[in-house]
């Protein structure tokens, strides 16, 4: 009898077929989630820098009576290292302006903009 023990050690084949199956599926369906969620978290960079340039152009605004042209005209500067490119551009500098931001995220373009009156808006989303 405990020489039919001894010999009953380890996984079989099977069972190691099985792990790596289970381990392949489950892959699967994480992956794409992660690379979703990585793609969020990039484009909350440049929800975070609109919302600033929006305050930044507002207090612009109450001391000049007119919108800034250009985010230098503001005082907004951003690490070398962002991932989008921010512009200003007022279409009618007494009343409104528009700023954008633009990016290639994962081959794919994403650009989101926003305005005095109106919220973040996304019309190239890389991320769908």
């Amino acid at each position: 009898m405990k020489k039919m023990l001894r010999n009953k050690k380890g996984f079989t084949l099977i069972e190691l077929m099985i792990v790596v199956a289970i381990i392949g599926i489950l892959a699967a369906i994480a992956i794409p989630n992660f690379m979703n969620y990585q793609c969020k978290a990039k484009q909350s960079e440049a929800k975070s820098a609109l919302g600033s340039i929006k305050t930044l152009q507002v207090a612009y605004f109450a001391e000049y009576d007119t919108f800034a042209t250009s985010t230098d005209q503001v005082g907004f500067s951003i690490d070398s290292d962002a991932r989008y490119t921010y512009s200003i551009a007022a279409a009618t500098p007494t009343t409104n302006f528009t700023a954008t931001a633009t990016a290639d995220i994962n081959g794919n373009t994403d650009t989101w903009t926003i305005n005095r009156t109106g919220p973040l808006s996304n019309s190239s989303n890389a991320c769908e």
